[in-house]
């Protein structure tokens, strides 16, 4: 396999996220971050060699699907209470702890899921300073403590669950709710009391800080090597090439591949910005028919992911043979494509899909890989865009596949079904953007599915294609929620994309949520 991009070097300090299987451990890492705080998710089963080289100064156990009593249930890795380093528990994290310390754990007769009120047991705690004696927070288990393990005490109670929160005096912590998601309206500020109030943490993690490691790190990765670029137009990959411009400057080319799965003005739209803003060595490659050619008849999602991320390997490696000795390939591999492409991080996860720029990758590759984003949110690499002085138009752009149209095609890929969609596509971008709504939305984009149904149009019966609309809301694509667009908005999609795309008959609306669903639909 390539070699993966090392962490980020965040440094002098790190907040481990021990994940036992949580639908939040990801949650709690973004909810680190945004506190100034740098913080990775690792399995509860990763070794202390891999830990220690992060420079961890604390550890928050997730919460977790098990039961501390059942038979392999996952446990707390012994180095987290032999590093003498604070420790937060939640949820199933407290209730590990409690039973690898000495306490015990078991079910309750009154399960709390839901919002509960928090009620301190004493009035000088650090985890709740500056918040009063009754806290909202969200709970969601099973199971409660029925005995504190020797030398701690609780500080909080709810109404259902008398040991809600617990400490001792080595700093280990562990509350029975969770701080991460935003039915707990003070989370972040109880995560920021821990971070701050009991492990003394400095908040280095910052975008301007990491601009300044990140080129530091490409220079000496690099040294006096040439890198070429992938560049899609998308604020991941512009990012990746202004840092290396920044670090490299001529020892980078970038290459952009039209590879026929693009939208409608794209290619042109995209090459105007990066003349008009990005002072750097280009190349264009129309690769539209070997792409079109090699999807023929391919109807599987994962095989299209797959056949797209190889194709674009043996673009990039014949550009690289012709400016000559190329030692690496920069892309903007993003932590959101890791995570649903791996299931490397627990027992618990696994593969939701292949990014053709992770899992899509072939096995043998004659270029290094550099990636200096793979470990960031969406939101943090806008952060670093924007302090890298990028405009906004390209900081702020709606995120776009990497394999394109071609999984918002449902089924076969062809010339005839691309316009198609590109035509409907367009109409929705279109009518968004006339609403002022484009800034608000995550993603707004069309499908069109292989369903065809009766239709009547001019007086005469129509059998055409069903084309979805798709609007969501997020923060980082790990969850979405389904944007409530206003009906008269829809109505106008529906209405042009019926009488200005030929091929279709009927328009529908997608109101499913990230999970159950993903964003897109394949």
């Amino acid at each position: 396999m390539p070699a993966k991009e090392s962490r980020p070097k965040a440094a002098e300090e790190s907040a481990i996220v021990i994940d036992f299987g949580s639908q939040y451990s990801w949650l709690i890492a973004r909810r680190v971050r945004e506190c100034g705080v740098y913080s990775e998710v690792v399995a509860h089963t990763t070794p202390w060699k891999k830990v220690a080289r992060l420079n961890p100064k604390c550890f928050i156990l997730s919460g977790g699907p098990a039961g501390v009593y059942e038979t392999d249930a996952p446990m707390v890795p012994t180095y987290v209470f032999e590093s003498g380093l604070p420790v937060l528990g939640i949820c199933y994290g407290m209730q590990a702890l409690t039973h690898q310390l000495g306490g015990q754990v078991a079910p309750s007769d009154k399960r709390e899921y839901g919002l509960a009120m928090l009620y301190k047991n004493e009035t000088d705690i650090p985890l709740f300073d500056n918040m009063e004696d009754t806290i909202p927070v969200w709970m969601s288990h099973g199971d409660r403590i029925i005995e504190l393990p020797p030398g701690f005490h609780s500080i909080a109670y709810t109404e259902n669950a008398p040991i809600a929160a617990i400490a001792n005096d080595q700093n280990i912590i562990g509350i029975q709710f969770h701080p991460e998601v935003v039915h707990t309206p003070q989370g972040k500020e109880i995560l920021s009391n821990f971070l701050f109030k009991v492990c003394d943490f400095q908040g280095t993690w910052t975008s301007k800080n990491f601009v300044k490691q990140q080129i530091e790190r490409i220079k000496r990765k690099v040294g006096k090597g040439k890198v070429i670029c992938a560049l899609s137009g998308g604020v991941d990959s512009t990012v990746v090439a202004t840092l290396l411009h920044k670090a490299i400057g001529d020892q980078l080319t970038a290459i952009y591949v039209n590879n026929g799965l693009m939208r409608r003005e794209e290619i042109e739209r995209t090459i105007r910005t990066f003349k008009k803003n990005l002072k750097l060595n280009g190349i264009y490659v129309d690769a539209t028919d070997r792409f079109l050619d090699r999807l023929e008849g391919v109807t599987d999602p994962e095989k299209k992911r797959h056949i797209i991320g190889n194709e674009f390997i043996s673009v990039f490696e014949e550009e690289a043979n012709k400016i000559g000795k190329v030692d690496f390939l920069a892309q903007g591999t993003l932590y959101p494509d890791v995570i649903e492409s791996t299931a490397t991080v627990s027992r618990a996860s696994s593969t939701i899909k292949t990014h053709h720029n992770v899992g899509g990758l072939p096995d043998v590759m004659n270029l290094k890989l550099i990636e200096p984003l793979r470990y960031l949110f969406k939101d943090e690499v806008r952060e670093v865009g924007t302090a890298l002085g990028l405009p906004e138009e390209m900081v702020w752009r709606q995120p776009f596949p990497g394999p394109g149209l071609a999984i918002r095609i449902i089924g076969e890929v062809t010339r005839e079904r691309l316009e198609m969609l590109r035509a409907a596509d367009w109409i929705v971008m279109n009518e968004v953007k006339k609403a002022n709504l484009y800034r608000q939305l995550w993603q707004s984009f069309a499908v069109l599915t292989p369903l065809k149904s009766v239709g009547v149009m001019g007086d005469y019966r129509t059998y055409r294609y069903t084309v979805a609309i798709r609007a969501v809301t997020s923060e980082d694509a790990m969850t979405a929620d389904w944007a409530r667009l206003p009906y008269d908005l829809l109505a106008t999609i529906s209405n042009r994309i019926v009488n200005e795309v030929e091929g279709v008959n009927r328009v529908v609306y997608d109101i499913s949520s990230k999970p159950p669903a993903t964003i897109e639909w394949e």
